[in-house]
């Protein structure tokens, strides 16, 4: 981990965190979240939140007592909530001298590479000014609702720190941790890899406002893990609970980040392109992506689902057991496979590379 990147946090607070009730902000508990990122700043650290709440402050306001089930209510409550939510932390912000500045992002923000960019930029340029970026998932716009059941802020804290290149992502919420339901009992203090073991342990959630729960927990997990990041799961209700993890104690469950450190560009391959388009390959040539960092050539494809053209984003299927093996840029277009394909009767022996290794990253 470099320095830039140790210094950087993102701290994701939960709608239980900050409500006491549909539709009420706790205000005491947001004002100990400022003094405690008013009190990292002092550290030199740079702070970016991930705030829920929009949708949970919008229900109150229009006397809901459940999350709509219908996309359009949703982004109702959003529209609502979100001007109540970023007032309370510019007031709530401002006895610390400390300015703040409100990003709404839709998923083609961090999936579509240019957008992806800008976005990177523009949180450079605010951490670098001192000020708090708060970010949240724009749901009053998303189209069809996609967002807002992929993101829910779990997994948009995690695709922000990675965009952000943060060191660390803490995720307050009413959970106290990862808790061991098939063993101890007791909460697991330190995670060194995401495993099935590990996914077991987890739940979906219960509240009439929040989306997700441990599921998404672990999944945001394994994005920002793999891009280098260590992850604290934690309870945002316990007392000063983001100086206690800045100071090493034991709070919490921590999931300790990758050793391996990938570019930018494969962190974009591998967690923010989106795509329906798929390669399927025999497990020969997956073992081959997997093992030996190999390019995947014509030789190892079985068949190609969906279209796409050479420099479109593709997922690199393995027929045995259907597993998502890599993400990559195709270097030819889904109709030449084909082709080619046909014309061996089902087995490829083109020499053409079909997706380079260096613009492929494994998932």
């Amino acid at each position: 981990m470099s320095a830039d990147n140790a210094k950087r946090v993102v701290v994701k607070l939960g709608t239980g965190v900050l409500t006491s009730g549909i539709g009420q902000l706790d205000t005491q508990k947001m004002k100990s979240i400022c003094a405690q990122i008013a009190d990292a700043k002092k550290r030199g650290l740079e702070i970016v939140l991930v705030s829920s709440g929009a949708v949970g402050l919008g229900m109150g306001k229009l006397g809901l007592k459940s999350r709509p089930k219908q996309i359009v209510a949703v982004q109702e409550c959003a529209a609502v909530g979100q001007g109540i939510l970023i007032q309370t932390w510019a007031e709530l912000f401002a006895p610390f001298g400390i300015t703040i500045a409100q990003i709404l992002i839709t998923r083609d923000d961090v999936d579509v590479l240019e957008r992806h960019k800008s976005m990177r930029g523009l949180i450079d340029k605010l951490l670098a000014d001192g000020i708090v970026p708060i970010i949240n998932e724009n749901d009053c716009v998303t189209a069809a609702g996609l967002f807002i059941r992929f993101g829910d802020n779990d997994v948009l804290g995690a695709l922000t720190a990675t965009l952000a290149k943060a060191g660390k992502l803490m995720i307050l919420s009413t959970a106290p941790g990862l808790i061991d339901m098939n063993g101890t009992g007791e909460i697991v203090p330190v995670v060194e890899k995401i495993t099935p073991k590990i996914r077991a342990m987890a739940s979906g959630t219960t509240s009439t406002t929040a989306v997700g729960g441990m599921i998404t927990k672990i999944r945001a997990a394994e994005i920002a893990t793999s891009s280098g990041c260590d992850v604290y799961i934690a309870s945002g209700s316990e007392e000063n609970i983001v100086a206690k993890i800045l100071d090493g104690k034991q709070v919490g469950t921590l999931f300790k980040a990758s050793r391996q450190t990938v570019s930018s560009r494969k962190r974009w391959l591998a967690h923010f392109g989106r795509t329906t388009a798929k390669i399927f390959v025999d497990a020969g040539a997956a073992k081959a992506l997997q093992n030996r960092g190999s390019s995947l050539l014509p030789a190892g494809v079985k068949s190609v689902s969906g279209k796409f053209r050479r420099g479109d984003l593709v997922e690199i299927v393995d027929v045995s057991d259907n597993e998502i093996v890599a993400r990559g840029l195709a270097e030819v277009d889904a109709d030449k496979i084909g082709e080619m394909l046909s014309k061996s009767g089902g087995k490829c022996g083109h020499k053409d590379v079909v997706v380079h290794r260096d613009n492929m990253t494994l998932v």
